[in-house]
């Protein structure tokens, strides 16, 4: 055999061999499971190219499969879910369309009514609203989907002209807005949907109940520090007048008997399974106020009268903090 040869034959093994060895990689590259890895909302809003609030409604309305994060509140998204999205067909436009709200004038045009006559169906529940936020004024804005505004015209074409049912103008309930009921009903739904964890989903039904009627119900201190601690935002973002922050507080308390009773009902079994499952922990020695949990503030020593005086004319410590009232 000629040197030139030889020195073929070992360029063809070691290609050989080098074929082998990457095909065994791409092998097991392809064997990884893609499951495994995921990424953050707003990196997954990134590559679905959908702005941060498109995102989270899509995700709030099942569109986008979210799993839990390693951190509490953190959802995240899996690379299948994201390539599963990307190859639907219409993408990225079709799951956008999916996400699309409109507000009373735009809704009103899909309709094909007038603005007042589809706020008189919104008010009396016809179409839910999915979210909501205060203009400049401090007036409460509703938003709703604009798919569900074109199935409900096309579902209901007897309700778009003519004169409303009687029950929408002489009933009881004919000036009941039935808006802010509604949406909390949609967003107690999405929150129970995404928590497996008993606690949160009590805390859940929980946050939409009075102050006073939640201590009422849940006498115990430790759970209501448990609830409290668990307690999830309904309303997106935190106003920054106190105003605003009232109004805020009036659309997240449920106000009418019927829902009242129904997350009573809905708390209680919640907190009995919750309790069933995993007791609340308890410090192991005795603390110094057993009729509080140590999250909360236990009442100090009587002040002296005049230190009293001095800390009401200053505004300090002077007033007791009230429950949130209903609308």
């Amino acid at each position: 055999m000629s040197v030139s040869d030889a020195q073929g034959n070992i360029r063809n093994i070691r290609s050989s061999t080098m074929g082998d060895t990457m095909d065994e990689a791409t092998a097991t590259a392809e064997r990884k499971p893609r499951t495994a890895r995921t990424v953050g909302v707003v990196w997954a809003a990134r590559e679905l190219e959908l702005r941060r609030g498109e995102f989270e409604l899509a995700a709030q309305l099942g569109h986008i499969r979210t799993i839990a994060g390693p951190a509490a509140g953190r959802r995240q998204v899996t690379r299948q879910e994201i390539d599963r999205l990307r190859a639907a067909e219409g993408f990225p436009e079709a799951l956008r369309e999916r996400a699309r709200t409109v507000g009373t004038a735009e809704g009103a045009e899909l309709m094909t009514v007038s603005p007042g006559r589809f706020t008189r169906l919104a008010r009396a529940g016809f179409i839910a609203p999915v979210r909501f936020y205060l203009n400049r004024y401090r007036a409460v804005v509703w938003l709703y989907l604009a798919d569900e505004v074109r199935t409900f015209a096309d579902q209901e074409p007897a309700l778009l002209t003519g004169r409303l049912p009687g029950p929408l103008r002489l009933g009881p309930d004919a000036e009941e807005d039935r808006r802010p009921r509604n949406w909390r009903g949609r967003r107690i739904g999405h929150l129970l949907h995404e928590s497996e964890d008993p606690w949160e989903r009590a805390a859940v039904v929980a946050c939409v109940l009075d102050p006073a009627l939640l201590a009422e119900m849940v006498p115990d201190p430790y759970e209501r520090a448990q609830l409290n601690r668990l307690r999830p935002e309904l309303a997106p973002g935190q106003p920054e007048s106190e105003a605003a922050r009232a109004t805020v507080r009036r659309l997240v308390v449920a106000d009418h008997p019927d829902e009242i009773r129904w997350h009573r009902t809905s708390l209680d079994t919640l907190l009995a399974e919750a309790r069933r499952t995993r007791p609340v922990p308890r410090p192991d020695g005795p603390c110094e106020d057993e009729a509080s949990p140590p999250v909360e503030r236990a009442s100090g020593p009587p002040r002296t009268a005049g230190r009293r005086g001095l800390l009401s004319r200053l505004r300090i410590g002077g007033e007791r903090r009230r429950p949130v009232g209903r609308p």
